[in-house]
């Protein structure tokens, strides 16, 4: 099958990644950081090896900074919970995911905190911040932005809103699962305070692990338990990473995402965008010739992730992804879970069919869903 969901996750992940997963199962299966012995402390250090990995990457300041969680909405969990009180002010866009909406919407009901949502403009970065400004109230505590659009691929103008949050004492967050390991994101430059990572997409890790960076400390938790240190403390520990990561950690995740940043960095990330916005931009020509339903101006590398959605005349978004899932090619149909962003565009009702590239796809692949696709109008 030709894979191009991967903006659901990575379809194919390196060989590097399966030996490094199957190396830890078979020579490293000892809890790091719980127990004394040289095994253990042996698991220890290759987590904190795949911490300092993160933080190059993405700009963080230490290794303390860098948790693992189940998966990216964990993470976004872990800030959304751990930072806000009653009352409290969020700013959101028009274009997160329901792993943004759906605990806000809970923290809403639960804990009475306030948000409002902003709307992208997509062809005007500026009136996009200017719309996020208006919002900011006293109570306005925080801003969590996507950093690229899971619907239309649309980049979000992290820079800007990370400068506007810094001038206002406003937290700011960044839901970045369509984005580490494929857009350039640094933390510092951006002042990003919350940078929450799906390592199963851009770096082609196994699923089942995620990562919060946080350059601020997190209050309120969600989970308590052990930690492997300070075991006397009845409380959880101040610190992170020992504040967020109650009980054992997914050590062959963490490792496999060690070796999938590897992966990313031997190619460069620039690179792998590059490859990957082309063949959107091959696919995008094609589908305006023969009249698509796009939602996107055509994909460039400085304003949207290597993504297209789009639909077919007379055919529903669901019919389109079966119809090439029976010839060979997985790609995502319906609402992606991303009601917002479906409203914002006018396809709340039907949803979307997406293609989403990765290293792995070629020219080919994108040649022959042209192929099918006119065969199917």
């Amino acid at each position: 099958m030709i894979y191009l969901d991967n903006a659901a996750t990575g379809g194919r992940k390196p060989d590097s990644v399966k030996k490094a997963v199957n190396d830890t199962l078979s020579r490293l299966c000892a809890n790091p950081g719980h127990s004394g012995h040289r095994l253990s402390e042996t698991a220890a250090e290759a987590v904190f090896d795949v911490r300092s990995k993160i933080k190059k990457m993405v700009g963080a300041t230490s290794e303390t900074e860098v948790c693992f969680t189940q998966n990216c909405t964990h993470a976004i969990n872990v800030v959304l919970s751990g930072v806000l009180n009653s009352r409290d002010h969020v700013i959101i866009s028009s274009l997160e995911h329901n792993a943004v909406l759906r605990p806000l919407n809970y923290l809403k009901l639960r804990n009475n905190v306030e948000f409002d949502v902003a709307e992208v403009y997509d062809t005007d970065d500026e009136l996009t911040v200017r719309r996020i400004e208006k919002l900011i109230n006293k109570n306005t505590k925080l801003v969590l932005l996507t950093a690229a659009s899971n619907v239309t691929g649309k980049r979000l103008p992290l820079r800007s809103v990370g400068e506007l949050c810094r001038r206002n004492g406003i937290m700011f967050a960044v839901d970045g699962a369509q984005g580490v390991g494929v857009l350039p994101l640094d933390m510092n430059v951006m002042n990003i305070d919350y940078l929450c990572i799906a390592p199963h997409k851009g770096l082609y890790a196994p699923m089942g692990v995620g990562v919060l960076v946080a350059r601020k400390n997190i209050d309120n938790i969600l989970i308590s338990g052990g930690t492997g240190s300070d075991s006397a403390n009845p409380y959880q520990p101040e610190e992170l990473p020992e504040r967020i990561e109650s009980g054992t950690v997914n050590l062959p995740g963490i490792i496999g995402c060690g070796a999938g940043i590897d992966f990313v960095n031997s190619l460069g990330c620039e690179k792998i965008y590059k490859h990957e916005i082309d063949l959107c931009k091959e696919l995008y020509r094609e589908l305006v010739k023969m009249g698509a339903e796009l939602y996107s101006c055509a994909p460039d590398m400085y304003r949207y992730a290597p993504l297209v959605s789009f639909n077919l005349k007379g055919y529903g978004s669901d019919e389109v992804g079966n119809y090439l899932s029976k010839q060979g090619i997985a790609v995502r149909s319906g609402l992606h879970c991303a009601p917002l962003a479906h409203k914002s565009i006018g396809t709340l009702d039907r949803g979307t069919v997406r293609v989403s590239p990765s290293v792995y796809n070629s020219e080919n692949d994108i040649k022959k869903l042209i192929f099918l696709i006119k065969r199917l109008i």
